[in-house]
């Protein structure tokens, strides 16, 4: 998960994530630079995904932007 690549692109991203995975809220994929992880920890208690998943979803999705 390339992090500059996913913060120019982050809008479309969380619209894409928030298709995939219904239950997220804004809140749910609020981006700060620096706390990925607890993003990525947001995101895995919501989805039910591990943390490798999730990271995987979001470079899939980023090669097709």
């Amino acid at each position: 998960m390339d992090k500059l690549r996913i913060k120019g692109k982050w809008n479309e991203l969380k619209g894409r994530a928030k298709q995939e995975w219904a239950d997220l809220t804004d809140d749910d994929l609020l981006y700060e630079e620096g706390k990925e992880e607890e993003l990525l920890g947001r995101i895995q208690i919501k989805t039910g995904k591990t943390r490798d998943e999730i990271k995987d979803w979001f470079d899939r999705q980023l090669e097709e932007i």
